[in-house]
């Protein structure tokens, strides 16, 4: 595809997970392998894939996630152009945020960088945080 870099979340239940993706947040599903559990998705050049636990490839040994929420310690940012019709198509949805709207400004060299954010679980607990760019600024 076209990133260089697309993380794989392995995934309880990957139709409610496609469906959280696609009908809620607006990913596109550009293709699946049912017979995996497996799903490619994307949202304007972020991509990402989810991938059902125990059918298909499994990274076991160790590295299956053995209890919600999954992916601790890691959350992923992927800017979008406004984060508003995501807000609202989660408020629709009643899913809760895990951090509300905010405008976050962080030092980068000499300047600054701004992002308005919000933060929300998948239904496996994976931290989305999805951002549109605020500019830049002078310190």
């Amino acid at each position: 595809m076209s990133s260089p870099l697309v993380p794989e979340f392995a995934v309880s239940d990957w139709l409610a997970s496609k469906r959280f993706y696609c009908e809620v947040l607006g990913f596109e599903c550009v293709y699946e392998r049912p017979e995996e559990g497996f799903c490619y998705l994307r949202l304007g050049l972020a991509e990402i894939m989810i991938d059902q636990i125990g059918t298909g490839r499994t990274f076991d040994n160790g590295h299956a996630p053995q209890s919600y929420p999954f992916g601790r310690g890691l959350n992923v940012q992927i800017e979008v152009e406004t984060i508003e019709p995501m807000l609202h198509a989660l408020k629709q949805a009643q899913v809760s945020l895990f951090l509300e709207p905010e405008d976050k400004w962080y030092r980068k060299n000499s300047s600054e960088v701004g992002n308005r954010q919000f933060v929300v679980a998948d239904p496996d607990g994976y931290l989305l945080r999805f951002c549109q760019s605020l500019g830049t600024r002078e310190n």
